[in-house]
């Protein structure tokens, strides 16, 4: 049975990790605001951006970019797992690479010859592909959010551009976690190469007219929508992080504080007991001395 030393030690060490989870808390507040501002613009421009490649890609008859090639035969895959540098995020990581690892499963069944190549953004997907062993890591980034930076999507965006023209992977694929609100995170699956092909967005048929031609615009474009895309898809995670990590801090914070309250009221019965004991004890003595006397 615990001491009543040892029940307030226990108290003392629960309290200080209340303050700590709830300091936690507050900075992941702050930084999901500061998060939520920026994906709140991200997200506009990447739409925007990609519904007139869509139309450029529905008109363009003399031209098609490389970047809209469905290959025929799928060799090798490159799939892009974005996660979090750091844990305490409650189920943040987990969702991503529970996704992964059936994704994974799902295209070896579809696919029995083609290769799957790990693009490892966050050191908590690196660690976990490395410990696996199973798919070869063709690149990583422990440190892509301490702090987000768009050159940290550039250099990916540059890896996956320069791979895939040059035959390497056949297919890129991203796994992360979409932002929907501070209680919601969902796991998004997105194919960002090849592009989808023009046939399927003959809705988006509008009047425009584009100087100098389509395949300048194009050529200049493509490049610069796959940095967006990219871009907006690691601002995605990274504010879907700092939510999840305030929820975990204030569950934590919450649970910390219930866990002090249950060891106050043992502390106290074991005390009173305690007290109980010894004035039994006393008058115990007392009687057996006026027996004597």
């Amino acid at each position: 049975m615990a001491t009543l030393r040892d029940i307030r030690r226990r108290i003392q060490a629960v309290r200080n990790t209340a303050k700590i989870t709830a300091a936690m808390r507050m900075v992941s507040a702050a930084k999901l605001r500061r998060a939520q501002e920026a994906i709140w613009a991200a997200r506009p421009y990447a739409q925007k951006l990609n519904e007139i490649l869509t139309h450029l890609a529905s008109t363009a008859q003399d031209f098609v970019h490389p970047f809209f090639e469905a290959r025929k035969e799928i060799r090798s895959i490159a799939l892009i797992v974005v996660t979090a540098d750091r844990g305490l995020c409650g189920s943040f990581n987990n969702n991503v690479l529970r996704s992964a690892v059936q994704h994974i499963s799902e295209l070896e069944q579809q696919l029995r010859s083609a290769s799957i190549h790990i693009f490892a953004v966050g050191r908590r997907g690196l660690t976990f592909f490395r410990k696996r062993a199973r798919e070869p890591i063709a690149y990583a980034n422990p440190q892509a959010f301490s702090p987000l930076r768009y050159e940290t999507a550039q250099e990916l965006a540059r890896a996956i551009m320069e791979s895939f023209l040059i035959g390497r992977y056949d297919r890129i694929e991203v796994l992360y976690n979409e932002f929907r609100s501070v209680l919601r995170q969902e796991v998004r699956h997105e194919v960002l190469l090849p592009i989808v092909s023009p046939e399927h967005v003959e809705k988006h048929r509008t009047g425009y007219i584009y100087e100098p031609s389509q395949a300048d615009i194009l050529n200049a474009l493509l490049p610069l929508s796959v940095q967006t895309q990219i871009w907006r898809i690691l601002l995605d995670s990274n504010t879907a992080e700092h939510a999840a990590r305030m929820i975990a801090m204030e569950n934590a914070t919450t649970n910390a504080h219930e866990l002090i309250r249950h060891l106050q009221l043992q502390y106290n019965k074991e005390r009173q007991a305690a007290i109980t004991k010894e004035m039994v004890e006393i008058s115990s003595g007392a009687e057996a001395l006026r027996g004597q006397g």
